[in-house]
């Protein structure tokens, strides 16, 4: 029997996708309290959580609220990986732990992390057998892949079956490959395969940016769930619009008082929770967070070319007032 509860109930349950340096603590938060019904951690190397260092600790930070909740961690040592999840399972209490075979970028794939493991079977397994041993079936082990390593190499049906021999019993797969990075159209028809070759979920991932397109991939390929991504960033209200549509319900949008209500809201929250440093620092990192919030109405381009200079909330408020109040 499936573990992974979220999966009993009538409406396919929407992820958030581990976005490094985005879905942190506050802006997962947020995507909770708009809808989202399993969050997970961004991606975690497990030899940065063995070697206990501060700004490992603040990733895998999470609070109740935020249940269920996977930790994703990645690389590619199965001892090194086992004994991570063993250490977050005892620390952290997480309702599952999530692994990472999906990840394009250059500095984790050098080290065989990622999507390199798509293109080593061997050790694929491997790392799963440690991982699964380790916790000893005391959460769930999930695992993200890509549907492969480029178009010539496309084996997610041959890794979803291996996953799931193994005792995998989720399967997050991003309908593109590693060498496509997030160019391109996502290969949903890969997706829809690997749904007809396993038992266990199958999550879909890639190009969800509206309610309209969830509700078509859910139909169309027989996905248990789906994980929303870049589609979210700056419209965390997209959770409510889908689960407004999957239940047939009417769906009003945020008006824009309440879209700048909650940017303000996410300043505070992020400035409060203090993982990234002064004042001045947690607002320049805020820019692109800000930023992303800035689109589909009269003037955005403008708001959002005066909020790349914010370097204090006190700015970030006057200048949505200021927007406001000449609207």
């Amino acid at each position: 029997m499936n573990r992974l509860t979220w999966f009993q109930g009538g409406i396919p349950p929407l992820y958030l996708a581990p976005m490094a340096g985005v879905t942190d603590f506050v802006f997962r938060q947020i995507c909770k309290e708009a809808g989202a019904d399993v969050m997970l951690t961004e991606f975690v190397s497990a030899e940065g959580i063995l070697k206990a260092d501060k700004r490992t600790r603040h990733y895998t930070e999470f609070t109740d609220s935020q249940r269920p909740l996977g930790i994703q961690l990645f690389g590619s040592d199965g001892k090194s990986l086992g004994e991570a999840a063993k250490k977050m399972v005892e620390e952290k209490q997480p309702d599952f732990i999530d692994l990472n075979f999906g990840c394009p970028v250059n500095k984790v794939v050098a080290k065989n992390g990622g999507s390199a493991l798509l293109r080593d079977c061997p050790l694929l397994i491997k790392v799963v057998k440690e991982v699964i041993k380790a916790v000893q079936y005391q959460v769930p082990v999930t695992a993200k892949i890509r549907i492969g390593w480029d178009y010539n190499s496309i084996n997610a049906q041959e890794i979803c079956k291996i996953l799931e021999d193994l005792g995998i019993e989720a399967i997050a797969i991003h309908g593109r490959t590693r060498s496509q990075g997030y160019r391109g159209k996502a290969n949903w028809e890969v997706i829809a395969n690997c749904v007809s070759q396993v038992s266990i979920p199958i999550i879909g991932n890639g190009d969800l940016n509206s309610a309209q397109e969830v509700k078509s991939r859910i139909e169309e390929t027989g996905v248990k769930g789906v994980m929303l991504g870049r589609g979210v960033l700056g419209n965390p209200w997209l959770f409510a619009e889908i689960k407004n549509t999957l239940a047939k319900k009417e769906y009003s949008p945020p008006s824009l008082e309440e879209r700048f209500h909650l940017m303000m809201k996410h300043c505070e929250k992020t400035l409060a929770w203090g993982k990234y440093g002064d004042e001045r620092h947690t607002m320049m990192k805020m820019r692109g967070r800000l930023s992303a919030y800035c689109r589909g109405f009269v003037g955005a381009k403008r708001l959002r070319e005066s909020l790349c200079q914010a370097s204090s909330f006190a700015f970030v408020k006057e200048t949505l007032e200021n927007f406001l109040s000449q609207k």
